[in-house]
C-alpha cells in the first residue's frame, strides 16, 4: 500500500480503489462457487441468481476505472502510486473475467439439467473448483497484506489446477467414447472446466500484478504450466 500523502483526500482515493477491489473479489468468488454449485444440483435459480450478479460485478469495475483515470488526471501520481493504480486497473479487469467465466458456467446449467451430471465428474469438477477458488481467495488476501513471497508462491502453485484440469479433461473424453449419449452433457462440462481453469489462470495474473506493485518489477522466469490437454486426444487414440 502507498505512504501517507499530504492531502488527506488522497489517501481516501486509493482507499476507495482498495475497498471496490476487495469488494469485487468477494463477488466474483461467490459467483464462481454459486455456479458450480448450481451446475452439479441442476440449480436452475441459483444458476440465474450468478448471471444476474455480473452485472453488478461490471459496474463496479467501470466504477474503478473511472475513479482511477479522476485520480490520475488530478493526482498526477509517480513510482509507487501510480503502480498502485495501474496495478488496481489490471486486477480489476481480471476480477471481471473471472466473473464472465463464472456466469458462462452458470449458463451452461440449463443446458445439462435434462441428463444432469454424473457424480464422478461431478467430483472432479468440484476438486477442480475447490483448487482455483482457493487460489482465488489466498491472492485476494495477499492483494490486503501485498506479501511479495506469498505472490510468487501463489503464482508458482499454477500447475496443480493445469494438472487437474488435464485429468479432467481425459476423464471427460473418456467417457464421451464409451457412450456416444454422453458426448452433449461432457461438451458442456469440457466447456465449464476449462472456464474454472481460466479463474487459476487470472488469478496468477493478480498475484503477478501484486508482486509488481509491491517491487516496482515483473516476476522472473516464465509461469509453471502443466496443461497437457492437447496431447489427451491422441493418447487415448492410441490406447
Amino acid at each position: 500500500m502507498a505512504s501517507t500523502h499530504i492531502l488527506s483526500a488522497y489517501d481516501e482515493e486509493l482507499k476507495y480503489l482498495t475497498r471496490r477491489i476487495s469488494e469485487m473479489g468477494g463477488l466474483a468468488e461467490q459467483m464462481c462457487a454459486d455456479a458450480v454449485r448450481a451446475l452439479v444440483n441442476s440449480d436452475t435459480a441459483l444458476a440465474q441468481k450468478v448471471i444476474s450478479d455480473d452485472v453488478i460485478l461490471d459496474h463496479a469495475e467501470r466504477e474503478i476505472q473511472d475513479k482511477a483515470i479522476v485520480t490520475i488526471a488530478k493526482r498526477q501520481p509517480m513510482a509507487a502510486d501510480l503502480r498502485e493504480i495501474v496495478g488496481t486497473l489490471r486486477i480489476a479487469a481480471d476480477l471481471e473475467r473471472v466473473g464472465d467465466l463464472g456466469k458462462n458456467t452458470a449458463k451452461r446449467v440449463i443446458a445439462v439439467q435434462g441428463t444432469g451430471v454424473p457424480r464422478k465428474l461431478a467430483r472432479g469438477i468440484e476438486h477442480l473448483s475447490e483448487l482455483a477458488l482457493v487460489q482465488l481467495k489466498e491472492v485476494l488476501d495477499v492483494f490486503s497484506n501485498r506479501s511479495v513471497q506469498k505472490a510468487e508462491a501463489i503464482r508458482q502453485r499454477d500447475e496443480e489446477i493445469d494438472a487437474m484440469y488435464t485429468s479432467l479433461f481425459r476423464e471427460l473424453l473418456t467417457y464421451m467414447m464409451e457412450d456416444p449419449r454422453n458426448i452433449t452433457t461432457c461438451t458442456h462440462l469440457l466447456f465449464c472446466a476449462k472456464n474454472i481453469e481460466r479463474i487459476g489462470d487470472h488469478a496468477t495474473n493478480i498475484a503477478e500484478t501484486i508482486y509488481y506493485m509491491a517491487t516496482g518489477a515483473q516476476p522472473e522466469g516464465e509461469r509453471p504450466k502443466d496443461d497437457t490437454s492437447n496431447t489427451v486426444g491422441a493418447v487415448l487414440t492410441n490406447e
